[in-house]
């Protein structure tokens, strides 16, 4: 089994930076996809970002993209989101995700391990 814990939600003034952090135990996930999800109040979750295993395949959905950056470091076994710039719109429970494909992620919004997500407000 895998847990992950995600890290570095708070409140921020539009056009600030925060940086989460998802670390993951029990095993490593250095051969997973991983991504990044967040649910707006009264909205569905969405994929915000993901990164294959190797880190050389990454997506931005529309709305992050010049502003969030994945990457991740499998020594490590942690993944990390920056985010620049940020909006009042990017309000969100931030989800930490793994899935053995990259396809899995992107085109079904699936996973097999999940975070408990971290709180990010962005105030305007």
């Amino acid at each position: 089994q895998v847990q992950l814990v995600e890290s570095g939600g708070g409140l921020v003034q539009a056009g600030d930076s925060l940086r989460l952090s998802c670390a993951a135990s029990g095993r490593t996930v250095s051969s997973y996809s991983m991504g990044w999800f967040r649910r707006a109040p009264g909205k569905e979750r969405e994929l915000v970002v993901a990164i294959t295993w190797s880190g050389e395949t990454t997506y931005y959905a529309d709305s992050v993209k010049g502003r969030f950056t994945i990457s991740r470091d499998n020594a490590k076994n942690t993944m990390y989101l920056q985010m620049n710039t940020l909006k009042p719109e990017d309000t969100a429970v931030y989800y930490c995700a793994a899935a053995r494909f990259y396809a899995s992620l992107v085109s079904s919004n699936l996973a097999t391990y999940w975070g408990q997500g971290t709180q990010v407000t962005v105030s305007s």
